[in-house]
């Protein structure tokens, strides 16, 4: 999914964990045959407490997916500009399914959102970038789809992890092996959440005992607040709004290194957009400005909490601008 801030997607979490992971792996699992590597990790499963059962289920008759290893190898450039992706991810089509969702949920919307002190917009935007509000998650087996990658061996020891995830949440009995279908890099439901963001993240809202991001809204809905609000996000801030320079200004500012108050930057000339002064708070912000783009930002705590979701200035940018067209229209 993210391999720099421009490649961006469905894919949004799977990310932020692969940057953790080990800049040098152990030798290629592929060196080793996929049947003799595969009872190797069902063995460690066993050991912690998988069942034969789901192990049967989830990988019984499992091969390398040739279609996996081939878009793990060869993932295009991302060379939209800025304005090209925003006008793509952010388009009329999107704001308007996203207000008439925000409007046929708002009673569940507004009381998770007060639960988790997340602004419901925002809930919705990351529901609508992620997986276009639910339409778009992916038909590969996750299992099967992190065990090819796991056993390919270029980053074995993360899709090894993610893999035994994904078998403990079937044996917890929150979605069956064969429903459990999400990205080719693992990322599933509506959140596109990697298995081991499941198991930290994601909330049984309505009580049933099982935590399903797949099909049942109230758990997606509070399973990304939950995410947000474990990781930072605050209630009572916006995520950022564009913002105009004055000419000659220092570029070494425009970065997210450099926290300075409003009241700082609108003594430094910076304006919003329309060219009127900056709110009179005593706020930290930072400048962005996306690579190649001609716009300038001052964002937040929040829009810092976003880039945990999924480290891309166009990703991060386009949750803060459909929040703020949905917001608009509620």
């Amino acid at each position: 999914m993210r391999f720099s801030q421009r490649n961006v997607g469905v894919l949004g979490l799977f990310l932020v964990w692969l940057l953790g992971a080990p800049l040098f792996a152990p030798a290629h699992a592929s060196d080793v045959a996929f049947d003799t590597w595969l009872e190797g990790l069902k063995s460690e499963a066993r050991g912690r407490g998988i069942s034969d059962k789901t192990l049967d289920a989830a990988l019984g008759a499992a091969q390398p997916i040739p279609k996996v290893l081939s878009l793990d190898r060869s993932q295009p450039e991302f060379s939209k500009t800025f304005e090209q992706y925003l006008a793509g991810t952010v388009s009329p089509a999107r704001v308007a399914m996203g207000r008439k969702l925000y409007a046929e949920n708002a009673a569940i919307l507004n009381k998770i959102g007060a639960t988790y002190k997340v602004q419901p917009r925002f809930i919705v935007a990351f529901w609508g970038i992620e997986s276009d509000f639910g339409r778009l998650q992916g038909g590969f087996p996750v299992c099967q789809a992190l065990a090819t990658l796991a056993w390919d061996g270029r980053r074995s020891s993360f899709f090894r992890d993610e893999l035994l995830n994904a078998l403990t949440i079937i044996q917890e009995g929150h979605i069956s092996a064969q429903s459990m279908t999400g990205s080719w890099a693992g990322a599933m439901g509506q959140t596109q959440f990697m298995p081991s963001s499941f198991r930290r993240f994601a909330v049984d809202y309505d009580g049933d005992g099982r935590r399903d991001i797949w099909t049942t809204r109230k758990d997606v809905f509070a399973s990304i607040a939950n995410y947000l609000a474990q990781s930072g996000w605050r209630s009572d801030e916006t995520w950022g709004r564009r913002v105009t320079l004055p000419e000659g200004f220092d570029p070494a500012l425009i970065s997210l290194d450099v926290r300075k108050s409003l009241f700082d930057w609108q003594a430094l000339g910076v304006r919003r957009a329309d060219g009127t002064a900056l709110p009179a708070y005593n706020l930290q912000g930072s400048l962005v400005q996306p690579s190649g783009g001609r716009q300038v930002f001052i964002v937040y705590n929040n829009y810092r909490t976003t880039l945990l979701w999924n480290r891309s200035t166009y990703f991060a940018l386009a949750v803060g601008h459909l929040a703020d067209a949905i917001g608009a229209g509620s």
